[in-house]
């Protein structure tokens, strides 16, 4: 009867030690995403931040020097 209830606590431990090692990876799965995430966020804000100061400087410069207008070319008849 001893023998039983030893290899009862065996396999619960062991199912226990499972469950931690299980656990741990799902917390260093999930910490690695959120960086991932985070990361991501910075860097398209970053660009974000860079294509809106592009347009700016585009539309400034567009409204100091306007593109000429194209003349009509008369038809002959």
């Amino acid at each position: 009867m001893a023998d039983g209830n030893q290899t009862i606590m065996q396999k619960a431990e062991a199912r226990f030690v499972d469950k931690q090692k299980k656990t741990a990876e799902r917390n260093k799965a999930t910490a690695e995403y959120m960086s991932e995430a985070r990361a991501r966020e910075i860097k398209t804000a970053r660009l974000r931040e860079l294509r809106l100061a592009k347009e700016e400087a585009d539309r400034v410069a567009e409204a100091l020097n306007p593109a000429p207008k194209k003349k009509r070319v008369a038809k002959k008849a």
